[in-house]
């Protein structure tokens, strides 16, 4: 390079006009940066979360593409929940819903349910209101179409003690289709504004006059002999214990479900496209087919949390057994509500919550003066409740009342838990039980890749998975 030397006095007018135009006095870091190379980032994506779900599951190979879940026999009698429609302000049941009631089971008639849905009477009740007392005589079958109530007892020493809660689809009093003297033996009191649809006795009397094969049906569930069986609905096992001398012993066996649960594996799938010159010439520093994989695989893990959690034949809030759904005791979760959520199961490994549930938590603690304690839980440091970890999930939804729902789960095979299942090894995996498989090139010079990945979830016995239903995250204390 050869550097001129001007002489004393003499200057170049044009760069130094052009430098006293805009107050420079060197190179612009703009007109720099066209002999720099810029330092990249990978492409981010906002769509990724911790995924919780995917990393605490258990996950069991599944060769056949079915998981079977093998159980004792079980008798269920109607212990379902029941379904309304409305038409402006008046609500009304849905008839073949009436067939969850445990003297409808079986019963197929679809006028005469009509006609019973027809009969029923809408009230309204305020918030401390009794909808029904102890003591009195039971005259009506309530079904509680939206609402909260508390079942009141009497305690052990002759205090007030709440029995359960009620809510959205629960019903008491069905016990007057069968007998003719009833009294309750327990007060249900709303705890909210409640909306309920009331039938009398005398009203399904007339209607069981006109259909015979209606009286018969409720007659026979009357009569029917029920199997002996334990307290979680299995059929019995004949044991003797605490005996003397010799008796004789019972003989048993036990029964197994005839008709097992078996989950299918289930499939997020898309189609990559790259553009080959896009691939060919725009490779460096980072690989294009690479990045875009990477992308579209954590969009399919994403897709996958989701529908473990909300697809209704395979989604945890789905798939949780009724007796294990419990409300919220006054709307928002307190920890009187995650101690009964917690006591519904012999143990509970983890607790997935919306991250505005967990607030929400928090802020029923901080009234109570409580400070949840953290635990080191897999490398991180995260809120627990009674040594139980409490995780953040965003795929569990928000309702537009801002209600949600809070997640209990016992995890394992060993311990009849939640367990995840995936099938590992397939054809051009590029995870475990996701594979990428190339498609060819079509005649516009664009590859195609078919990115799969193959999941589904089971609950081995009913109360490895409850739900803390009807949390409300919107309240706020000053």
């Amino acid at each position: 390079m050869t550097i001129v030397d001007l002489p004393a006095g003499t200057h170049d007018e044009s760069v130094n006009g052009a430098a006293a135009a805009d107050g420079r006095s060197s190179l612009s870091t703009a007109a720099a940066r066209n002999l720099a190379t810029t330092t990249k980032s990978v492409p981010q994506m906002q769509e990724i979360t911790s995924r919780w779900l995917l990393r605490v599951l258990p996950w069991v190979q599944v060769t056949g593409g079915a998981y079977r879940v093998n159980r004792r026999l079980t008798y269920a009698i109607g212990d379902g929940r029941l379904s309304f429609t409305n038409t402006g302000d008046q609500i009304r049941v849905v008839p073949p819903e009436l067939c969850e009631l445990p003297q409808l089971r079986g019963f197929d008639d679809a006028e005469v349910l009509d006609a019973l849905a027809g009969r029923f009477s809408q009230r309204e009740y305020a918030a401390g209101e009794i909808i029904v007392e102890a003591g009195r005589p039971a005259e009506h079958l309530y079904l509680l179409a939206h609402g909260k109530a508390d079942k009141v007892g009497v305690g052990q020493y002759g205090s007030q003690a709440v029995l359960g809660v009620l809510a959205d689809g629960s019903y008491f009093g069905d016990q007057v289709l069968v007998d003719d003297d009833v009294t309750w033996d327990f007060s249900v009191r709303a705890a909210t504004a409640c909306i309920v649809l009331t039938l009398p006795r005398t009203s399904f009397a007339e209607l069981a006059e006109r259909a015979p094969h209606l009286a018969a049906h409720v007659g026979r569930s009357r009569g029917r002999n029920v199997p002996r069986q334990n307290r979680h609905g299995e059929a019995e096992i004949a044991l003797a214990a605490g005996h003397d001398g010799e008796p004789q012993l019972p003989g048993t066996f036990v029964d197994y479900d005839l008709s097992p649960r078996e989950y299918e594996l289930s499939v997020a799938q898309t189609v990559l496209r790259v553009h080959t010159r896009v691939a060919d010439l725009y490779n460096h520093p980072m690989n294009q087919v690479e990045q875009q994989l990477r992308l579209t695989v954590e969009a399919l893990r994403e897709a996958q949390e989701h529908e473990m959690i909300n697809n209704r034949e395979i989604g945890l809030l789905h798939n949780a057994d009724l007796k294990q759904r419990i409300h919220t005791r006054t709307g928002p979760p307190t920890p009187d509500d995650l101690d009964e959520l917690l006591s519904r199961r012999r143990s509970t490994h983890v607790l997935l919550a919306h991250p505005r549930a967990i607030a929400a938590f928090g802020r029923e603690c901080t009234r109570r003066s409580l400070y949840p304690s953290t635990i080191d839980f897999h490398g991180h440091h995260v809120p627990s409740w009674r040594g139980v970890p409490l995780l953040p999930c965003s795929k569990i939804p928000v309702t537009q009342t801002h209600t949600t729902s809070i997640i209990a789960m016992r995890l394992g095979e060993q311990d009849q838990g939640v367990i995840g299942l995936h099938q590992t090894g397939i054809p051009d995996e590029y995870q475990p039980s996701l594979s990428v498989r190339f498609m060819g090139i079509n005649d516009q010079a664009i590859m195609s890749y078919l990115v799969s990945a193959y999941y589904s979830a089971a609950e081995l016995v009913p109360d490895a998975l409850g739900v803390l239903e009807n949390v409300e995250i919107g309240h706020v204390h000053d």
